[in-house]
């Protein structure tokens, strides 16, 4: 893809779903539209989670995440999953991301369009966060997911403040609700531990997150991971919040845990903006290959969509 012409879009959606491989390549595979490049995907069977990285031409890259919402609800049905991953919706997550020649307002009307389309195609209702949040108290995406799945459907039924933004009143049966949104760049960094206690995983994430009073933009919980104890966080401002500052705040935290980091994963792409060789927070990461973890070198060689 050409980032030197058309403006560019990035767009992250997250599905409720990281165990059925056949699932998710459906899903992947719905989301194919002239256009829009397939940058990146990949499940977690203990978030039972999968995420889904594209970019492309704006409005190619809305009708692809439009269409990948309509497939998960089709294939997802939410009460029979289970998972550590707060979640409201098949297609949970569905954030639009400006690349290049596209500022974060139009990406928040981008969300705004491609929710009505959700709602109008395939019936499930949309709150819009971030960016393209319609109310104040829905900005974070945390304060939206409150009450997850189960929670919601029945806040809906008695609260009228509960009910989605578009669509509604009550959420689809099987699909719940998806939040849609505009966002900057996002990086998400999982830190695992030396050993399986997830109290000390838990202890770091609580110290470490912006809304304990730790870091600012950082977004953290401790989880048993296959085993092993993780820190799963998001950092939403990597310029304010620089990453080898973050991983050596988590270091010095695991370390009054009587823990140790030894190893971490990123779920998703970096922008080239966050990357430095050797830089501390990616030494720990196995075999990391800028060609294939930064999207805009990513761009030069997307991935094929699944057969």
């Amino acid at each position: 893809m050409n980032l030197n012409g058309e403006p560019i879009v990035e767009c992250v959606p997250n599905f409720s779903e990281g165990l059925n491989e056949e699932t998710i390549r459906a899903i992947v595979r719905s989301m194919q539209v002239f256009g829009v490049s397939l940058l990146d995907w990949s499940m977690d069977a203990t978030h039972n989670r999968s995420v889904v990285t594209m970019a492309g031409a704006p409005d190619a890259v809305a009708e692809a995440a439009i269409r990948g919402a309509g497939k998960a609800a089709e294939l997802i049905d939410l009460t029979r999953q289970t998972g550590v991953h707060p979640r409201i919706g098949a297609a949970d997550v569905i954030p639009f991301v400006p690349v290049r020649g596209y500022t974060l307002a139009q990406c928040a009307m981008l969300a705004r369009n491609a929710a009505m389309q959700i709602w109008r195609r395939y019936g499930v209702p949309v709150y819009l966060y971030e960016a393209a949040a319609a109310r104040p108290d829905r900005v974070n995406l945390e304060d939206v997911r409150r009450g997850q799945f189960e929670g919601i459907r029945e806040a809906v039924k008695k609260d009228a403040k509960s009910r989605p933004d578009v669509g509604g009143p009550d959420l689809h049966a099987t699909a719940g609700a998806s939040a849609v949104g505009a966002r900057s760049f996002l990086i998400a960094y999982n830190l695992y531990l030396d050993n399986g206690n997830v109290a000390a995983a838990r202890a770091i994430a609580k110290e470490i997150r912006a809304s304990n009073g730790g870091l600012t933009g950082v977004k953290a919980m401790g989880v048993l991971a296959n085993g092993r104890a993780q820190v799963s966080m998001n950092i939403t401002d990597f310029r304010r919040m620089p990453m080898d500052r973050v991983f050596q705040a988590a270091e010095k935290l695991a370390q009054k845990q009587g823990a140790r980091i030894v190893s971490a994963e990123l779920i998703g792409l970096i922008p080239e903006e966050a990357y430095t060789p050797d830089a501390s927070w990616l030494r720990p990461i196995p075999e990391f290959d800028p060609a294939e973890r930064v999207l805009e070198r990513k761009l030069e060689r997307p991935m094929d969509w699944p057969l």
